[in-house]
């Protein structure tokens, strides 16, 4: 659920721009889904591609060589949406802009077949993402209420930046209880902090400022089990689950309770006294059961920076493969690995890597394999991480 763009990139002198690129949110998480769903997966990928009168016909071919699901969408009284990347500053910091007017995709746009994904990647502002996750169930709904298969999705909400402020920290909170994987890049949570996220001796990214944010946006849902999955560059990415707190005598909540956010006039000291009580009011803080959660760092693929030629979309192919290994019941662990390989090929090179069929039927992308890739990355983590008792953020 992200626009389909063609991208303008700008970068630190002396390097040179290049135009023409294709990009945007959807795209790239259309690549780390389609990274690794060789043949016959290709068609498990859905993604939306509006191509406006200026198309170029070659990116067509380029779009048709991956064999996925696509819905395209012609409509020559509009251009193509158009973007402008820049990059400079403290870490590297991107700016953005549209060229041209957007084309925003609703659930409305979303045919049978992709309504009934089992992911959704949602590319979006706090309240806006909510909007969609209740039209997208609702439509859902309607469509399996004939043999009653409804089954619920997993979604991965990736906040838009602009929106990343103090001021939408509480439209932020709500959003929580109605996805299950959030996931802003290290600039994004900061944001909504009201930080910048940056270790002001060093001027890299703040590892200790995003522990530091994902326990106090954990801590503000302490009812409600969720993930926070921060991509921080060449830090890799920050996992943290909340594991949330439950009665003993009651381990499902009542249909009727409403887990939401904080709100203006939210008592926390209550709220918190609140979690040891009983219906009674008396104190029961043996019939409370508190999971701890879990805290990881992943590594990123490539550690050299030499291997990093343009950051452009590596964290939204991050999500496009954590979503696909999701969807696929691996464990939140397991997706992220996924996630970090699927990134690796995006940043390699300016715009899309390359695909190539080899003899033997197997597919490469940039001359390597991705499944070689992901087994070389696994090896190389700590095996306890791996097997720790991390589940589906669906489950």
């Amino acid at each position: 659920m992200g626009m389909f763009l063609i991208d303008d990139i700008e970068f630190k002198p002396p390097t040179p721009p290049v135009r023409d690129i294709l990009g945007g949110a959807g795209s790239y998480s259309a690549l780390g889904a389609r990274l690794f769903s060789p043949p016959p997966l290709t068609s498990s990928v859905g993604w939306i591609v509006d191509q406006g009168s200026d198309f170029p016909p070659a990116m067509s071919i380029f779009i048709d060589s991956w064999a996925t699901a696509a819905v395209i969408r012609k409509d020559p009284s509009r251009l193509t949406t158009r973007g402008w990347n820049g990059y400079g500053g403290l870490a590297d910091k991107r700016a953005f802009r549209y060229m041209t007017p957007k084309k925003r995709l609703t659930a409305q746009d979303l045919t049978p077949a992709l309504l009934l994904s089992r992911s959704f990647h949602l590319i979006c502002s706090p309240t806006r993402c909510q909007e969609l996750v209740a039209e997208i169930t609702a439509r859902r709904k309607q469509l399996t209420s004939r043999d009653a298969s409804y089954t619920k999705p997993i979604f991965v909400w990736e906040p838009v930046p602009d929106l990343c402020t103090p001021e939408e920290l509480l439209n932020c909170t709500n959003t929580l209880p109605h996805i299950d994987i959030c996931s802003p890049n290290h600039a994004e949570l900061a944001g909504f902090m009201g930080d910048d996220g940056i270790d002001p001796e060093t001027g890299q990214v703040s590892m200790s400022a995003i522990e530091r944010s994902c326990e106090q946006l954990l801590a503000s849902m302490p009812l409600q089990s969720y993930a926070l999955v921060v991509r921080a560059g060449d830090k890799g990415c920050y996992i943290a689950k909340n594991g949330g707190r439950r009665t003993k005598r009651q381990p499902r909540p009542r249909k009727n309770y409403a887990h939401g956010g904080l709100q203006p006039d939210t008592d926390m000291e209550a709220l918190f006294a609140g979690l040891l009580q009983d219906e009674d009011g008396s104190i029961a803080r043996d019939e409370v059961e508190v999971d701890a959660g879990t805290e990881h760092w992943v590594p990123p693929y490539h550690h050299d920076p030499a291997s990093v030629v343009d950051p452009t979309g590596g964290g939204n192919t991050f999500l496009g493969g954590l979503a696909v290994a999701l969807a696929r019941g691996h464990t939140l662990m397991e997706a992220a690995a996924w996630g970090s390989v699927a990134a690796s090929f995006a940043i390699e090179q300016v715009g899309m890597p390359v695909l190539a069929a080899e003899p033997g039927g197997y597919e490469t992308w940039n001359g390597d394999s991705v499944s070689r890739r992901l087994q070389q990355f696994k090896s190389s983590l700590p095996k306890t991480a791996l097997d720790g008792d991390i589940p589906p953020a669906s489950s």
